[in-house]
């Protein structure tokens, strides 16, 4: 009877002592994966932020522009769409063609330097650069917060706790191609030294 209830003892400690660890790696996963939401929601935040200064910016071009129509709808449309998008991917994608369009528009904007002296859209300018400033830091935030959390959901043995709790993989924010590829700059010729 003695062996029976050191059997019986010791199978109620190694149970105990793996609930336990369930119980610690399931918390752990909770806590990452909430840090991964709010991480998210600061993105959000900003893109928000973000969306809201575009039409302030298209008033005060379009009062220089007039135009510049297809550069406005295009600035326009795409904040529509991004505004629209849901989750990190499909953000991601519509956040470049609205960093594209506005990208657009400030070249275009170089043209009218009375608009560049206008200090409502020097103002908005600033604004949108400490937007993207910031935004820059909340999306490198929320990527290591998905890389924290894709750690422990992918390797074992916590990836055991994950998959019978359904904990679901999250997306990373990726530039696309276009912001990949190094732009070309052209300088001019330089200027030979007079003798």
């Amino acid at each position: 009877m003695d062996s029976y209830l050191a059997s019986v003892v010791i199978f109620l400690a190694l149970l105990a002592l793996v609930s336990g660890w369930m119980i610690v790696a399931y918390n752990r996963l909770v806590r990452l994966r909430n840090r991964v939401d709010a991480a998210w929601a600061e993105v959000d935040v900003q893109l928000s932020k973000r969306h809201d200064l575009v039409p302030n910016l298209v008033a005060v071009v379009r009062g220089y522009a007039a135009h510049e129509r297809q550069t406005l709808d295009e600035v326009v449309e795409a904040r529509g769409a991004a505004i629209a998008a849901r989750g990190p991917q499909d953000q991601a994608h519509a956040e470049n063609m609205l960093t594209g369009a506005l990208g657009r528009l400030f070249a275009q904007a170089e043209a009218y330097p009375e608009l560049k002296a206008d200090q409502n859209f020097e103002e908005l300018q600033a604004r949108l650069e400490t937007i993207e400033n910031t935004l820059a830091m909340a999306r490198e935030a929320y990527n290591l917060s998905v890389l924290g959390y894709a750690n422990l959901t992918q390797t074992i043995p916590t990836n055991f706790v994950a998959w019978l709790d359904g904990f679901e993989p999250r997306e990373f924010l990726s530039a696309e191609e276009g912001e990949r590829a190094v732009p070309h700059v052209e300088l001019p010729p330089a200027a030979a030294p007079s003798s």
